[in-house]
């Protein structure tokens, strides 16, 4: 029985330019599940202001970033997923897998992925979601996806998804091994700063469980690198307009910690699969400024897992439940 396995990231523009941008935020920004303000205010707000204002603003960020003719999002993902199929072909050679790159936002739709791997006579599916930590905003929205592509179809294959993965074991050892390369590297700063994307706070007062997630993938790795409450911190950037996100914010702590005398800081941001805008320009960009013009001095950006042995040696582990398990689930 052939298989199809679905990794699948948030997206990317696909070009450098104000016209690309403003395609992929209107699809991504008209997401119900991404921002759950009330719709015609909403609407008037992202044409009249966000679309027209924003797009050109974001295409000059992207053309700071742009790699290889793609975005470092896109470059990235699909290296991860090229490096795991060819683990998976050495360790399953007789199992048929066909596995694949999708985006929720842009080129390289779930749903035409689905239908490709479908008329390749796949008969169980797999999605795989590059958001460790669960969130209405990025995860459901997923799900909401897959369930109106199968809500369009008669033939209905086997599928199954993974919600999260926070707290895996191999996700940890991912993280840690990152931070400790990067301090052999570069010497170890005198605090390691957490940096998650944050969410509006309304959505965790209304069941979201992200924040504790969060929470829980930062003290995991706090743990693993034996660091004590003063050696770390968790923060969250990347908010957007005026409503209160969950704090403290990244850009503000940063400040503040460099305004206490805080000199070296190590940033990390967990959240984020591989590099993107808001790792590279936001992070290692303006929040790096915000640190050397308050009085910091060495500001090191830890690099996300990208397509490391770590990274691909988790994603191998978390496909081999779906695998060998006979119910082809997660427990």
């Amino acid at each position: 029985m052939k298989s199809g396995i679905v990794f699948i990231n948030l997206g990317t523009p696909a070009a450098p330019t104000a016209a690309a941008v403003r395609q992929f935020l209107k699809q991504f920004l008209s997401d119900r599940r991404v921002v759950e303000v009330p719709r015609l205010l909403w609407l008037a707000i992202l044409y009249g202001i966000i679309l027209p204002f924003r797009s050109p603003r974001v295409a000059k960020a992207y053309q700071q970033i742009w790699m290889n003719e793609t975005s470092p999002l896109r470059y990235f993902s699909q290296r991860l997923v090229d490096g795991v199929a060819t683990q998976l072909a050495e360790r399953y050679p007789d199992q048929e897998l066909e596995l694949r790159l999708a985006m929720s936002y842009g080129q390289t739709s779930i749903s035409a992925t689905v239908d490709e791997l479908l008329a390749l006579g796949c008969e169980r599916l797999f999605f795989l979601p590059l958001f460790p930590q669960y969130s209405a905003t990025t995860t459901a929205a997923v799900h909401d996806e897959i369930s109106r592509i199968f809500s369009r179809r008669r033939d209905i294959p086997q599928w199954s998804w993974l919600r999260n993965y926070h707290d895996h074991p191999a996700y940890i050892d991912a993280l840690a091994q990152s931070v400790q390369r990067h301090w052999s590297e570069h010497g170890r700063g005198e605090r390691l700063l957490m940096s998650f994307h944050g969410i509006p706070k309304r959505n965790v007062d209304l069941g979201d469980p992200y924040q504790r997630h969060c929470e829980e993938t930062a003290a995991a790795l706090a743990a693993k690198l034996g660091l004590s409450e003063k050696e770390w911190q968790l923060s969250y950037q990347s908010r957007l307009g005026k409503a209160e996100w969950l704090q403290p914010y990244t850009d503000k702590t940063v400040i503040a910690l460099a305004n206490s005398g805080i000199k070296k800081l190590d940033v990390l941001c967990p959240a984020f699969a591989v590099e993107c805008l808001e790792t590279i320009e936001e992070i290692d960009g303006e929040v790096h400024e915000y640190f050397i013009e308050n009085g910091g001095e060495e500001f090191r950006y830890v690099p996300c897992l990208n397509d490391s042995e770590a990274h691909q040696k988790l994603m191998f582990l978390l496909l081999k439940s779906f695998l060998e398990e006979k119910r082809h689930l997660f427990s």
